[in-house]
């Protein structure tokens, strides 16, 4: 994997700046980067990738994986990137609603985007629990293992979810979903307007989502609640779903505004 110079670039390149420029294009491909796959495509020594990425992130354009090591994009570049497109808008106007229902149920509630196979999380906030999960802005995760992704999903036809995993779903936990399981789940999601999650990304976390559509009926974004599986009972479900429908619907009648 390498970097193709573009033969009409600039006559005075500097070097460094073009080359941090080179990395952050490859996370448009790469949900992932560590130092090796960055030092190979910008053909530099690992050293001086590291310290590309260190610097990048200490101004935020990337996050480290303290337990993976790798590189995602960070919360300077997605702002960058909401800010010349309607995903500042959307996140701006449902902030007043999310907090609002993350109030009312306790738990932890977030706003997710679908990005191709993934599922961005672009706003959310946090339960006001001793033991509770964390808002994720600016994660970026496979979307059949999130409750916001199945939930988007389920708008797609079977031909497109087969483009956009063409190869078996990348386990993250043992229960997450084969690809025929997925299918038969999307079938069900589609059929009672809203997705589960259970244990399917983390270990001891599950999730609940709806779609929020815009006013012709397209889904544009998930809003989710997350909690630790074992609050998550299925006696709650329904008044989970009611007050997630009703955020939705809020956020969606003040988009229209």
């Amino acid at each position: 994997m390498t970097i193709e110079d573009d033969a009409a670039g600039p006559r005075h390149p500097v070097g460094a700046v073009d080359q941090t420029l080179r990395l952050l294009l490859l996370l448009r491909s790469q949900p992932e980067l560590r130092v090796s796959d960055v030092a190979h495509a910008l053909g530099v020594a690992p050293s001086t990738a590291h310290r590309h990425l260190s610097t990048l992130e200490h101004r935020g354009f990337v996050t480290q994986d303290r337990i993976t090591r790798a590189y995602r994009v960070g919360p300077a570049l997605i702002e960058l990137g909401f800010s010349s497109t309607r995903a500042i808008d959307l996140r701006s106007l449902s902030e007043p609603h999310l907090r609002e229902l993350s109030i009312s149920l306790g738990e932890t509630v977030n706003l997710m985007v679908l990005q191709e196979s993934s599922i961005r999380f672009v706003a959310g906030f946090e339960a006001d629990q001793r033991v509770r999960t964390h808002v994720l802005t600016g994660t970026l995760l496979p979307a059949y293992a999130t409750s916001g992704g199945k939930v988007l999903l389920a708008e797609l036809s079977r031909e497109e979810l087969r483009r956009l995993y063409p190869r078996a779903l990348h386990r993250l936990t043992p229960h997450t979903r084969t690809f025929t399981q997925l299918l038969d789940e999307l079938s069900l999601v589609s059929m009672q307007g809203y997705a589960i999650n259970q244990d399917e990304s983390v270990e001891g976390l599950s999730a609940i989502a709806v779609p929020l559509r815009d006013r012709g009926g397209i889904a544009i974004a998930a809003v989710a609640m997350s909690a630790p599986s074992s609050r998550l009972s299925s006696h709650r479900v329904r008044d989970i779903v009611v007050q997630l429908r009703r955020c939705a619907a809020s956020i969606r009648s003040h988009l229209a505004r």
